[in-house]
């Protein structure tokens, strides 16, 4: 029975959750926004408080890799590091997209088990982070960058088989998604990470504690701000 703290920060939520076997044992949210630097430490404390309180103590530390906000991945990500580096443990990255992907497959009532689950995470303009899997969690689109157009995911669309698309990046691809399910109001959350954070534990799949980066799927663009004419 594997205890872990799970911490998700891909998204405009911040999150996390202590779980074990399954069941979640302690979680915080924000949904307020980007808050992840101010509000990810005091959730982390009381996760582990209240480990602490029941005499449990994290077996492992998983964190959200993306894609999704660079800062936030970054904030995570460092947070996931220092806690495993410091509690000792082995350190679990789970992908944002697979997390999303899982998250509708749980909680999606009456889903046809041969759909196909297509999460988008936001980008710039028209563009989004995106895949495809079964609900074997198999590619059936390789993982990236994505802008969308009458022609995204065609071959996925003339398989014939049902297909769910839900995600940050997913409102903006209505217009595009003709025949298709939009599942509305899906995050990125901690409490979700549980199956694919202990399907890791379980086959040791563990990543660098020192040397791992987030998943950003695309160079990071930084912009610059256009001079002012006083």
């Amino acid at each position: 029975m594997a205890i872990i703290l799970n911490i998700e920060t891909s998204g405009s939520p911040c999150s996390a959750a202590l779980t074990s076997d399954g069941m979640i044992l302690a979680h915080r949210e924000d949904f307020t926004g980007r808050n992840h630097a101010a509000a990810l430490s005091d959730f982390i404390k009381y996760c582990l408080d209240y480990g602490a309180e029941q005499g449990l103590r994290p077996d492992a530390v998983a964190v959200s890799l993306g894609p999704g906000s660079y800062t936030g991945l970054r904030i995570g990500l460092s947070e996931a590091k220092g806690l495993a580096y410091a509690l000792d443990v082995p350190l679990i990255g789970v992908k944002t997209l697979e997390l999303l992907a899982t998250r509708v497959m749980f909680s999606t009532d009456a889903v046809d088990s041969d759909s196909i689950l297509i999460p988008m995470v936001d980008a710039r303009r028209m563009e989004v982070y995106t895949g495809a899997y079964d609900f074997g969690m198999a590619e059936l689109m390789k993982p990236g960058a994505l802008i969308l157009d009458k022609d995204s995911y065609a071959p996925l669309k003339a398989s014939g088989r049902p297909i769910l698309y839900f995600g940050s990046g997913a409102e903006k691809a209505q217009p595009y998604m003709d025949g298709c399910v939009y599942v509305p109001e899906v995050e990125a959350l901690a409490v979700d990470m549980v199956a694919l954070a202990e399907l890791a534990y379980a086959k040791k799949e563990f990543i660098d504690t020192a040397y791992s980066v987030p998943v950003y799927l695309k160079e990071f663009q930084a912009t610059v701000a256009k001079n002012k004419v006083l």
